[in-house]
């Protein structure tokens, strides 16, 4: 569309919304929030600077050492040396020379390939284009879980025997303005989260929703070391326990109810199973050591009175336990899952309406939305002939220990030799927990490819480097899962 002052408005979407952009002389130069959305993220104002950054990728470019030794380069020189452009038929002829050498050389188990959210749109989706094309090409070795519930999408299969609860059918927020009283948030509701979604958003809800929510009477009692994880309107009680310790305060809790006989036996005993061992450690018959109040006071750093409270305040009206993606990512991240939803089933409110647990509450825009969830168009990729794989948070373990064994979910696996390491829509030093355990990982593969816009660490520490559009320049679907557009 041609507006009277000359300007090229284009429609577009992203994570963070959908926008209309403003271009001149092919220049970004303004950005619109979709008339639909009353609450646009601020974030799309960014997209101009983005778009023309002096750290955009402009051509194909290789490592200089890398062009000139190929794998018998120093590894080291990655992030250190500099770069040099080549054509995009030179840099299409390494990339394809390097994989059919290490098919040859080492087999497809020898090719590790990663992705990310990478940029919204259903055909230029970056996972599905590089697993198609690898695919295609004899497998690679995949990842499997993510960093987002990575620890939960493991262990709620084994405790209620589906993923459903961690991947968002949740509680919907109006049958929780209806039903609950009590929202207890572990890890909180941070409203910065509900900005984004993985395949974009056209109106965001959230904190309409929130509010709403708030005015139907439920109290919110914000659990985190972070204030800000709750929206200052939802009048959050705010209780700042130590990071990590959320399921001590969960026994804590238990404990009282089981002290004072305020949790469901019935529910109990027709609907679950193991209860009498957990009730024999929270009450200390396994270990001689009470997960009371005060025990969990030391540990939490939460007074022992307001944990008593607490638990009394559960038992007495309809109570929501709603857990975070983020608690999950830690030490032991599947005991703060696993007991939240022993928690809740203590309460016996576990398919009341308002009632029970939910994951993700403000993980993502669209979380807790009455929009039903809808399937979007998928391009096909295909079948993997490779049967290795990994959890996605052992990459380091994977390039220091080929050939060592490991454990993942009941399996004793084996970790692959991987010599190529090829990467689409993923910035894995934003992701992976051990830096420094990772710039040491980093120099193990032969070689790197990755596909960015910008200059990430990541493509600043590669081989080659191959230029790719943002979702301003290309014609795509977008749409959520979560989302009425």
């Amino acid at each position: 569309m041609q507006t009277t002052s000359g300007k090229r408005i284009v429609h577009t979407g992203s994570h963070w919304g959908l926008y209309d952009a403003e271009v001149e002389h092919d220049r970004v130069v303004g950005v619109r929030a979709f008339v639909k959305d009353a609450n646009p993220s601020p974030i799309i104002d960014t997209m101009p600077s983005a778009v023309h950054a002096t750290t955009r990728i402009a051509r194909p470019m290789v490592r200089q050492g890398w062009l000139a030794h190929g794998i018998a380069s120093n590894r080291a020189g990655r992030g250190v040396e500099p770069f040099v452009a080549v054509s995009w038929d030179e840099a299409l002829d390494l990339v394809a020379a390097e994989l059919k050498r290490v098919k040859s050389d080492y087999g497809n188990e020898a090719i590790y390939a990663s992705s990310g959210w990478a940029s919204a749109g259903v055909f230029h989706h970056a996972p599905a284009q590089l697993f198609r094309f690898l695919n295609g090409y004899g497998g690679f070795v995949k990842q499997v879980t993510n960093y987002s519930f990575g620890a939960a999408s493991v262990i709620v299969p084994h405790v209620v025997g589906t993923m459903e609860p961690v991947g968002g059918a949740v509680t919907t927020w109006p049958t929780i303005a209806r039903h609950t009283r009590l929202m207890l948030m572990f890890g909180g509701i941070p409203p910065k989260n509900t900005q984004v979604n993985s395949g974009g958003i056209g109106r965001h809800e959230a904190g309409e929703w929130l509010t709403h929510v708030r005015g139907a009477g439920v109290d919110f009692v914000n659990i985190s070391p972070l204030r800000d994880d709750a929206a200052e309107a939802l009048g959050a009680e705010w209780l700042p326990l130590r990071p990590n310790t959320d399921v001590a305060l969960m026994l804590g809790l238990a404990h009282t109810l089981i002290a004072e006989h305020l949790y469901d036996r019935s529910f109990l005993e027709t609907y679950a199973v193991g209860f009498e061992r957990l009730r024999a450690y929270v009450m200390g018959e396994t270990d001689d050591t009470a997960k009371d109040a005060q025990w969990a006071s030391r540990i939490t750093q939460l007074p022992t009175r307001t944990i008593v409270d607490l638990a009394r305040r559960m038992a007495a009206v309809r109570t929501m336990i709603a857990v975070s993606w983020s608690v999950q990512r830690a030490d032991h991240g599947e005991q703060p899952y696993w007991m939240a939803i022993a928690l809740a089933a203590m309460l016996g409110q576990i398919g009341l309406p308002g009632g029970g647990f939910g994951f993700g509450y403000g993980a993502t825009g669209g979380i807790g939305s009455p929009q039903p969830r809808l399937p979007l168009p998928q391009l096909p990729t295909g079948v993997n002939p490779v049967q290795a794989y990994i959890p996605v948070a052992r990459f380091n373990d994977m390039l220091l220990n080929p050939g060592a064994s490991f454990e993942f979910n009941g399996h004793r696996l084996t970790y692959p030799d991987v010599r190529l390491v090829y990467w689409c829509g993923g910035n894995p030093f934003h992701k992976i927990q051990d830096l420094n355990r990772l710039l040491l990982a980093w120099q193990k593969p032969e070689t790197i490819i990755i596909h960015e816009p910008w200059w990430t660490p990541a493509a600043r520490r590669a081989d080659i480097v191959l230029p790719c559009a943002t979702t301003l320049e290309r014609n795509d679907i977008g749409g959520g899962t979560r989302d009425r557009f």
